[in-house]
């Protein structure tokens, strides 16, 4: 499997024969290409049109992050190789029948809900006063079956996640990591930039994951396809936050790995620094990595594998007709 290669200084990313070359004020890197999945650009990086031509041609993802706050800009996303017409077809036929859209918008919701659950429960089970959230999560889920269009089911999904990141100061318990509300582009404070910088990975990861399938990325169901480039992705991504970003950052706060002394605040919000950046960079290819014994194939797959699954799983759902369960994670 690919390697991911995560570039967090400004400089020049250009070809040279037949590998790429990074250059910056901290020196020439060479990239070679041969195992390159995908390149992660933090900095002000100048890119050239043999570049991209030639990361078109090794299938190699560019996803770009906004130098300032870190949030996700855009991928670049090379020619699809795997795109099927007739899963694409599929894809669209769903998209365009309200009914199959909305049932296969509330799954994912549903598998979104479920592990928020999952995550609150584990905590609570080591002492975390979350129960109260909890209660309100399972309220707030009953409804789910019964919401008839997508966009309620959007604000309905915002109102539970809403409730989930209210427990997250009984979970970190530190005073310079308090929720307060979500707030995004920029976020406002120091645990609302953490969510975001793990989020943002995260579309990236599943984009990633995506391009191994037949499916178009572009044609989601509960993030609606129409001026956004990707929206199958940030569907997919919500089932994976809880379990894959919500934890890594109470691993990174529980264990001080990553502290105030690793953000700085603008006149418009918080950004985390590149120190910090790096260790949840680390972390992130971390947990990525870290296997989990699947229940229904019967052996050890990464956290990275099992998004791949999933979108398989979403791809028999649309064509072949099988019903499409959201992973759930089981602590």
């Amino acid at each position: 499997m690919g390697t991911s290669v995560y570039l967090f200084s400004g400089g020049q990313l250009r070809r040279k024969d037949n590998t790429l070359v990074f250059e910056s004020p901290d020196g020439t890197k060479y990239l070679p290409v041969e195992n390159i999945q995908e390149i992660y650009l933090f900095g002000e990086v100048d890119l050239t049109k043999s570049l991209l031509e030639f990361c078109s041609q090794k299938e190699i993802l560019l996803h770009i992050f906004n130098s300032e706050y870190e949030y996700y800009m855009g991928t670049f996303y090379p020619r699809e190789h795997l795109n099927a017409g007739h899963v694409t077809v599929k894809q669209v036929e769903y998209y365009l029948d309200p009914q199959r859209r909305l049932d296969l918008a509330r799954r994912f919701v549903e598998g979104a809900a479920r592990n928020m659950l999952q995550v609150l429960k584990y905590y609570r089970n080591r002492g975390k006063k979350v129960e109260g959230h909890l209660e309100r999560i399972q309220e707030l889920e009953g409804k789910i079956p019964e919401t008839a269009e997508v966009p309620a089911l959007m604000a309905l999904e915002g109102n539970i996640r809403e409730q989930y990141y209210r427990a997250f100061d009984a979970i970190v318990l530190q005073e310079d990591f308090q929720f307060d509300r979500r707030t995004r582009r920029p976020p406002e404070n120091h645990l609302n930039t953490l969510i975001s910088f793990g989020n943002s990975l995260l579309y990236s990861a599943v984009l990633r994951e995506t391009y191994k399938t037949h499916l178009d990325p572009r044609i989601g169901y509960l993030h609606t396809s129409n001026y956004r480039r990707f929206s199958l992705n940030l569907d997919v991504a919500e089932i994976f936050k809880p379990i894959l970003v919500d934890r890594l950052i109470f691993t990174v706060l529980g264990k001080k790995m990553i502290t105030r002394r690793d953000f700085d605040a603008k006149l418009e919000g918080i950004y985390l620094k590149e120190s910090g950046r790096k260790v949840f960079v680390s972390e992130w290819e971390r947990r990525l990595g870290t296997t989990i014994r699947h229940r229904s194939i019967g052996r050890e797959v990464s956290y990275r594998r099992l998004i791949r699954l999933e979108l398989y799983k979403v791809e028999k759902h649309v064509v072949e007709g099988e019903e499409y369960r959201p992973f759930v994670a089981q602590w």
